[in-house]
Parts: C-alpha cells; sequence; structure tokens
C-alpha cells in the first residue's frame, strides 16, 4: 500500500466528481490489504467504501457543486434472480466501491451515471457531519443482519465480538428495543466501549458458558465465537453469522447443537440501498449515535496509518480526513 498520484477522474453526463471529506477505515478493507480478501477486487486500485463529501462537478441536472452528500457503495444490476428477488445485496452483478471501483481513500471520487441514476447519491442532513455520514454504510451492513435473524424488540441478544460492527449491533439492538445485551469479548478495553455504547453486560467467552439468550451475532470471524452461538442460544433460538471467515480456516460448527436445538441460522453480507436511507435517517436522528466509534483522524497522506491503527486493534473507526 502506498500513496499516488493519479489523473483526476473525469465527469461523465449524468455522473459526478465528489470531493472526499471523510473516509472511515473497515476490516473489509484491511482483509483486502492483507491479501485475505480478493473476491471482485482489482490490483492496483484505491480502497474504501465508507466515505462521504462535496459534489465538485456534475453532469447531471439534478445535483449542483457544493451539495454535500453520502454514497451507497454498491449498485445493483436490478435485473439478475436476487435482485428480483430484493436481494440486491448479493446481486449477482455487484459493482462495489474499493472493489472493482477505485474507492474514497482520495481527495476525488468519479460516481459514475449509473450510481446516480439509480439514487446511491443521498443529500446529507444539514447538521450530519461527513463522519457520521461515512459511517451510514456499515451500519446499513449491521441493519441488514439483524433484519436476516429478525430481531425482535423484548429478546436477549448476544453479541459475540466488540469491534466496529460488533458495537455498532449494541446500538442498532438498543434502538429496537431489546431487552438485554450482552457482549462477549477478551479485551478489557473494548468491554468497557460496549457497556458505554448501551450493552447491560460484557464478558469474556469463559464467562458466558452459562448463558440462555434468544439470540445471537457471530461479529467476529472466530470459530470459537460461532461455536460458543450455538451453546448459548436458547431451544428455537437464532444466530446470525454476520462475519466471514477467513478462507481455509472455517469453523467446525456444532451442528448438533443446531440440529437438537431447532436453532435457526442464518448469514448476513453487504447492505441494500434501502437499508443505507434507513441508516442515514438512524444516525441523523440520533438513534445510533455511530460517530462515537471514531477514536483517530488522520490526513490521507497518512492512511496507511489509519490502516495500520485498525489492523492492530488500537483504533475503533479510524477516520481518512481529506
Amino acid at each position: 500500500m502506498g500513496i499516488e498520484t493519479l489523473p483526476d477522474p473525469e465527469c461523465e453526463p449524468g455522473g459526478l466528481i465528489v470531493r472526499v471529506k471523510a473516509a472511515t477505515v473497515c476490516g473489509t478493507d484491511i482483509r483486502i490489504y492483507k491479501g485475505i480478501k480478493t473476491r471482485g477486487v482489482r490490483a492496483p486500485s484505491v480502497l474504501g467504501h465508507e466515505f462521504s463529501g462535496i459534489i465538485e462537478e456534475s453532469g447531471d441536472p439534478n445535483w449542483r457543486p457544493g451539495q454535500r452528500v453520502a454514497i451507497c457503495p454498491a449498485l445493483a444490476c436490478g435485473r439478475c434472480r436476487m435482485c428480483r428477488e430484493d436481494a440486491t445485496n448479493i446481486c449477482e452483478s455487484l459493482v462495489a466501491y474499493g472493489y472493482e471501483l477505485d474507492g474514497g481513500f482520495a481527495e476525488r471520487v468519479h460516481v459514475p451515471r449509473a450510481f446516480v441514476a439509480a439514487g446511491n447519491v443521498l443529500a446529507m442532513p444539514d447538521h450530519m457531519n461527513f463522519e457520521e455520514a461515512a459511517l451510514a454504510e456499515p451500519l446499513a451492513c449491521v441493519i441488514n443482519g439483524q433484519a436476516q435473524m429478525r430481531l425482535d424488540a423484548g429478546q436477549h441478544v448476544a453479541v459475540l465480538g466488540a469491534g466496529p460492527i460488533g458495537l455498532l449491533h449494541v446500538m442498532l439492538a438498543r434502538a429496537r428495543g431489546a431487552e438485554r445485551i450482552t457482549v462477549v469479548q477478551r479485551s478489557r478495553s473494548r468491554r468497557d466501549a460496549a457497556l458505554m455504547l448501551g450493552a447491560d453486560m460484557a464478558i469474556t467467552a469463559e464467562e458466558a458458558a452459562e448463558l440462555k439468550v434468544d439470540a445471537a451475532i457471530v461479529a467476529v470471524g472466530s470459530a470459537d465465537l460461532a461455536n460458543l452461538a450455538a451453546r448459548i442460544v436458547r431451544p428455537r433460538g437464532r444466530i446470525n453469522l454476520f462475519a466471514g471467515f477467513p478462507v481455509g480456516e472455517l469453523p467446525r460448527f456444532d451442528l448438533n447443537a443446531v440440529h437438537y436445538g431447532e436453532h435457526q441460522v442464518t448469514g448476513a453480507f453487504g447492505l441494500t440501498l434501502a437499508q443505507f436511507r434507513e441508516a442515514l435517517h438512524l444516525i441523523e436522528s440520533g438513534a445510533v449515535p455511530a460517530g462515537k466509534l471514531v477514536t483517530h483522524h488522520v490526513a490521507l497522506g497518512e492512511a496507511m496509518d489509519a490502516v495500520a491503527l485498525a489492523a492492530r486493534g488500537e483504533a475503533l473507526k479510524a477516520v481518512i480526513a481529506v
């Protein structure tokens, strides 16, 4: 990874040029950097799919320079079977920033005509700051995960892993009316963060052995945590495997626990445009104070430091401020 000077992007008819104001580092960026995640990623490419900014040039009469915008970074084709089933997040021809398209770790980003026409550009509320708008993407993914497992009010929820995603799950579950939220996390500092952000209890995996919960969210790709989830949910409880697991390290999942307990196990990948809109609203309203996750700010020239901070677990959310 390095800093390079590239030609300025050109604005196509119907498209936009957005000057990036904030881009946040995601765990997926780290996996791409380490070579763990390669599907859909061009090499070389500009990373960054969580970003917001200001329109600098417009090829669409509905948008004008100077408008503050958030970008839903994934575009579905709208034609494949998954799209026809409203599962646009797993579109067979999905195109996304930081993967097929150069992403937000840059001064300027080209927004293609197709993204604009599909509604992937959203005007930011006046009182929302850029880093909050950038966090709409991970929150939208969390919304998708909780929708897959049909997380309801009044439930006891366990969130396994208290990284940025796990903490967003805590905040969203609290906003959705969870009766009790228990976080399972090895790091003391992350347990403390979970308690500050809405968890009722934060414990280690060893302390969680006697839990009985209605639903468990596996928010980090750990085989041990996946199997813990299968053991602690009540009969007919729900498990969401939100995190991806490293290739070659897929867990030996306790299938008998699922079988005899009649558990419902779901996965979760990505987000839909509707979920991105919902995430922006939840952040704007204060229902999910996602901005509290931000612990570090760096300049674009220090983007590699931001990735390193996140990779070492020293930052919850590092913001690259351009």
